[in-house]
């Protein structure tokens, strides 16, 4: 999928969101500035979500829970060596809440079974242009998949 700027990116995570439920989760890979964090606040926005939505570089996680579902924001960027086995992930990967998961080539081990992948690639030629491409592994992202290429 391409979107040509930011606003039509949020856009369509706004629209994904009243088909997530409690327990998916979106691995999000991309280059840095590919618009990771900006498909977080769209899809925050269509859960409800009215709080600020930054990425959690620094703090590694973020809880938002005053949508539809609470919404978890990790960033792991900062775990390059490792360490993301030690977070209790899993936690937030089998609780209440959808999980959105910056950097996911650093999950390692706590890698989920079932997770929608979806990959950010920058137009070279435009840096408003964005494109989307998906991976489902597992039933749940596979149904979520279907959802979005319908």
């Amino acid at each position: 999928m391409e979107f040509s700027d930011e606003a039509s990116l949020q856009a369509f995570a706004q629209s994904l969101a009243p088909h997530l439920q409690a327990g998916d989760i979106l691995l999000l890979d991309g280059d840095l500035g590919a618009g990771k964090t900006s498909f977080t606040k769209g899809l925050a926005r269509g859960l409800g979500i009215a709080d600020y939505i930054k990425s959690p570089t620094f703090t590694i996680i973020r809880e938002y829970p005053d949508g539809t579902l609470p919404l978890y924001h990790m960033d792991l960027y900062r775990l390059e060596n490792g360490g993301a086995g030690d977070l209790g992930l899993e936690e937030y990967f089998e609780g209440d809440g959808v999980s959105v998961v910056e950097w996911p080539d650093f999950l390692g081990e706590a890698t989920p079974e079932d997770y929608l992948l979806i990959h950010f690639l920058k137009d070279p030629d435009d840096d408003h242009k964005r494109t989307l491409t998906f991976e489902a592994v597992g039933p749940r992202a596979k149904a979520l998949l279907a959802t979005i290429q319908a």
